[in-house]
């Protein structure tokens, strides 16, 4: 069975809302994992309550503070804050956290900039050792979304992990960014299926609903699965409508099925 998570900075949002309802809208829909970006500005207690109402999982949420890992003097800063978002996802049970590489600096080289990532990445695997939390570093395209980042490769990606070589680094896939830099996932993932930590999915143009655009998910996610990928697929788009059916009817379309329908 695949396993869905719902991105609630998007999915189930509305004007005014209180964060932690979005949980119980995304129980209510059938999902069984929820997932955001920052923590540092949500009401954790909030978010612990309602997760311990549901009994749903966080799959994962963002390694604070969001800074370029590309530079040397980040080093520091983002360790200590990587402690302090391990503690929040081991409060939570997120396995994962999302880290992104930052911007493609003026003044440094591509490889002194990726020496800076591997040397960040590296240290804090020292900082996740037997937590049972891991780092996703997050490739992004910078065709649309991220003009100016500095990893929109998903091979970089993994060879960046794979120079790291350690099990608490891994790489978030995310379909739409690397659909976006025109990138086919058989030829860049190959047989390097076991560093992804988790998936991301949106439809292309817009970043819209599963569906809606051109993007071949389900044929992506079903050979992703058989290559033996079992971690969460994020469903991170932004809906046209934040309907409860909607979001269903997208699992169903990706081979899930939410808690409540039939198989």
């Amino acid at each position: 069975m695949r396993r869905f998570s719902a991105c609630i900075e998007w999915l189930f949002a509305r004007d005014g809302d209180v964060f932690a309802d979005r949980i119980r809208l995304a129980h209510q829909a059938g999902l069984d994992a929820v997932e955001f970006w920052r923590w540092t500005n949500k009401d954790l207690d909030a978010i612990a309550a309602a997760v311990a109402e549901t009994g749903i999982a966080v799959s994962g949420l963002v390694a604070e503070p969001m800074i370029a890992l590309t530079s040397p003097a980040n080093k520091e800063t983002w360790l200590k804050g990587l402690r302090e978002s391990v503690a929040v996802a081991q409060r939570l049970g997120a396995p994962v956290l999302i880290a992104q590489a930052g911007d493609d600096l003026p003044g440094f080289s591509r490889a002194e900039q990726r020496s800076a990532l591997v040397a960040a990445l590296s240290a804090g695997a020292d900082v996740l050792e037997g937590s049972g939390v891991r780092v996703g570093l997050e490739p992004l395209n910078t065709k649309i979304d991220h003009v100016g980042y500095y990893l929109s490769s998903t091979e970089e990606g993994l060879d960046i992990v794979d120079e790291v070589g350690r099990a608490e680094i891994g790489i978030v896939y995310d379909l739409y960014h690397s659909a976006v830099m025109g990138e086919d996932t058989r030829e860049v993932v190959g047989d390097r299926i076991n560093r992804i930590v988790h998936l991301h999915v949106a439809d292309h143009p817009g970043r819209g609903d599963p569906g809606t655009g051109h993007i071949d998910l389900a044929e992506r996610l079903d050979w992703v699965f058989a290559q033996g990928y079992r971690g969460r697929v994020g469903l991170e788009y932004r809906p046209a409508t934040s309907d409860a059916e909607a979001v269903r009817a997208v699992v169903k379309s990706l081979g899930g099925s939410p808690r409540g329908s039939a198989s």
